[in-house]
């Protein structure tokens, strides 16, 4: 193997690999909660989440197209899935997972990953804010009638995973930044909880925890077209929500590394996860932002964080169960705290006044409307339609019609620029003052525009049709190449 393909595959998979190890570690800590919550929104065990986490990280990590991005069982699947686990079945669960991986790779095969355009920078943000907001609340039922051994432990955590990296950079002393805090707070608030007898929740509250590797095998469901109509539209649903989460967290990280990635390849990617976990019986999923955040702010760069936060959790639920379980619940919620605070956008804040007042309320109604329904894809696609309405708004308004008058030959020049389109092509009518030049000829320059559409080449249509109607000649001039290739379409 040749010297730069090492260092390549060297810099895509493991820069440093201490750090990668580490990253990945925090990582897993940051998925066991929210997975193990968001099984209970499905309705299916929280091993059935937990098998699913660790495929789809191991697989994502080999055919994904970002580096140091985390994806696992997630919130806004669940929520999709629930419906169907509830009348069909958890096999059925398993089938509509698979055969929305299939879905995914078919669009990213299909090059679909530029409809990433589209998501405007306000609806980014909205989408993170908003993330940040659910996670952040998520973590509020277990505060709730919490004691103060609880309380305390919080405080003492988030001492930890703020005060340790600050301690370390005040006094420049690296053992205390070589290890991350979130892992450090989990080692020391389990063994107080332990040594003291503190009554706090455990993981081992949250649920069952597996006790073997997940087998592979089919969903057992029958092989009929009624199966097949059963699934389709969740998994259609399952589809789309995965690949607008995955490629919105590929985005952020995107950001925060200053590195691209391939949008078409993470849809494939994340297609082969969703059927290999299906078929491992675990739920379909997608990029988890919080925990990919988390995973960069730690140092992970490389897919080797990607898939030791896979393998880890595996070692953790199955190897080291009994340990495992004995982790306080407030341990994981103060690594959720952080990922909250690490995942908001703080500076939209104050951009809120300096940007214009239609991006800050894309913003905000991405976040609204996604914090109201509790899903990541009705928030953004309600902000992706709020942008659009309100480009349109804003192009069809720099339409300009002016005039010149020749007193000799009396003629009169109109000029036309701008964007004609199906939100324009009503003004453009409402420009020509026909009656003005009854019985004139008249010329109408169109080379400083463009006509996009149907609607916009019938607008013109019609003012010429009125000007004839008014005794008028008219002669049209500047019309570019791709206007009147419709302008001919309309004719045939």
């Amino acid at each position: 193997m040749s010297l730069p393909l090492l260092t390549r595959l060297r810099a895509e998979w493991a820069p440093s690999i201490p750090r990668e190890l580490l990253a990945g570690a925090v990582a897993t800590f940051a998925l066991i909660p929210e997975v193990i919550a968001f099984s209970f929104v499905a309705g299916v065990d929280p091993s059935v989440g937990l098998f699913a986490s660790f495929v789809i990280s191991i697989v994502i990590a080999f055919f994904g197209a970002r580096p140091a991005m985390v994806s696992a069982a997630a919130g806004s699947v669940a929520l999709v899935a629930a419906p169907l686990v509830a009348s069909h079945g958890i096999q059925y669960l398993f089938a509509a997972g698979l055969l929305a991986g299939v879905m995914q790779i078919v669009f990213g095969l299909c090059k679909l990953g530029v409809l990433m355009r589209f998501v405007s920078s306000s609806v980014r943000t909205g989408f993170v804010n908003a993330l940040a907001i659910l996670i952040f609340a998520a973590q509020l039922p277990h505060l709730k009638d919490a004691n103060v051994p609880t309380w305390a432990m919080l405080a003492l955590g988030l001492a930890i995973i703020y005060g340790l990296p600050w301690l370390g950079q005040q006094l420049r002393w690296k053992a205390l930044t070589a290890i991350p805090s979130p892992l450090i707070c989990v080692v020391v608030l389990t063994v107080i909880a332990s040594l003291l007898g503190l009554p706090v929740a455990t993981v081992a509250d949250l649920g069952k925890l597996p006790d073997a590797l997940p087998l592979l095998g089919l969903p057992e469901v029958p092989a009929t077209l009624e199966t097949l109509r059963i699934i389709l539209l969740p998994a259609l649903a399952i589809a789309m929500v995965g690949l607008l989460e995955s490629v919105l967290t590929a985005a952020v990280v995107d950001e925060m590394t200053n590195t691209p990635s391939d949008k078409n390849r993470e849809c494939t990617g994340l297609g082969l996860a969703n059927m290999a976990s299906s078929v491992f019986g675990g739920i379909a999923g997608c990029g988890m932002i919080g925990q990919a955040v988390g995973n960069v702010k730690y140092g992970g760069r490389g897919r080797l964080s990607t898939l030791f936060a896979g393998v880890f959790l595996l070692i953790l639920m199955v190897l080291l169960k009994p340990w495992v379980s004995q982790v306080p619940v407030i341990a994981l919620v103060a690594i959720m705290v952080m990922v909250s605070a690490s995942t908001f956008d703080w500076k939209s804040l104050g951009n809120m006044v300096r940007y214009p007042r239609l991006s800050s309320g894309v913003m905000l109604a991405t976040v609204v409307i996604t914090i109201a329904t509790h899903n990541l894809a009705a928030g953004v696609m309600a902000g992706v339609l709020l942008s659009g309405v309100f480009f349109t708004f804003k192009v069809a308004h720099m339409l300009q019609v002016t005039h010149a008058d020749d007193p000799v030959t009396q003629q009169r020049t109109w000029f036309v620029r701008g964007q004609v389109f199906f939100a324009s092509a009503d003004a453009l009518v409402e420009r020509f003052d026909v009656r003005a030049v009854a019985g004139l000829p008249v010329r109408i320059d169109v080379s400083g525009a463009h006509f996009w559409d149907i609607t916009a080449v019938g607008a013109l249509d019609k003012v010429v049709d009125r000007l004839h109607q008014h005794g008028c000649t008219v002669e049209l001039v500047g019309m570019d190449a791709h206007s009147q290739r419709l302008v001919q379409r309309m004719k045939t």
